[in-house]
């Protein structure tokens, strides 16, 4: 039993998210560089338009934007999130991966299809992947029944939720399911795209930190079926290549 659906999410109504994007898109907006802009669109090929804020001047804007803000609950969370996802520009979309990231403990699973629906509109790795191992990742953490679902994310047409079910154990360190995790990197060792092989090498290498030994001796027995990116990522830091 998953808890992932199709059905149509809609964001909550919620007066801590009207306060919160009536200041961000004020403060934001007010700082908007067109010229840098255009230089964060085209390094980003194009995912969505920028308004050319540097990280660390949007994130200090962000702090003024929350100043005083009372903690959310999880109907304030998902409905921040939505409507960021909802404007165009990407820096919201960053808003709004810091603020889940930020309140990913008081998520409950039934946040899931909401992750889902952020990491299938308009994707690409600057999102996804902390979506994928601050949100998605602790939510399963928190409730193991969600692995179900990313046994089903694992095998999606959609990348970035592949990806997601990937990645979402980067965190995990010595808990986790290494089986599990072995098994998605086969699932999906034949993928030709290169941000699903990477993914491949990369959750494998995260783990190789934890047990180098394991991911060693995965990778010399799957070896023929794993693309060379794959494998050259998982052994960067242990060699064995």
């Amino acid at each position: 039993m998953t808890v992932t659906g199709a059905q149509t999410i809609g964001a909550p109504d919620s007066a801590l998210a009207d306060t919160v994007l009536g200041r961000l898109t004020t403060a934001y907006g007010g700082a908007a560089d067109p010229e840098r802009a255009a230089a964060m669109r085209a390094y980003m090929k194009d995912v969505a338009p920028f308004l050319g804020l540097p990280t660390a001047e949007r994130r200090a804007l962000s702090r003024t934007v929350l100043a005083g803000t009372p903690r959310p609950d999880e109907a304030d969370c998902t409905a921040i999130a939505l409507r960021c996802w909802a404007l165009p520009h990407r820096e919201y979309h960053y808003f709004a991966v810091d603020y889940l990231r930020r309140h990913a403990g008081r998520l409950s699973s039934a946040f899931l299809p909401v992750a889902r629906r952020l990491v299938a509109t308009t994707s690409w790795w600057d999102t996804v992947d902390l979506l994928a191992a601050h949100v998605v990742g602790a939510l399963v953490e928190a409730d193991p029944r969600l692995a179900a679902d990313m046994d089903v994310w694992i095998a999606d047409e959609d990348l970035w939720v592949a990806r997601t079910a990937l990645l979402h154990q980067l965190r995990y360190k010595d808990r986790t399911d290494a089986d599990r995790l072995f098994a998605y990197c086969l699932r999906r060792s034949a993928h030709p795209d290169f941000f699903i092989r990477k993914a491949i090498g990369w959750s494998l290498r995260e783990y190789a930190k934890t047990d180098p030994e394991a991911v060693r001796a995965f990778v010399t027995q799957e070896r023929s079926r794993l693309a060379p990116l794959s494998v050259r990522e998982a052994l960067k830091n242990i060699g064995g290549g």
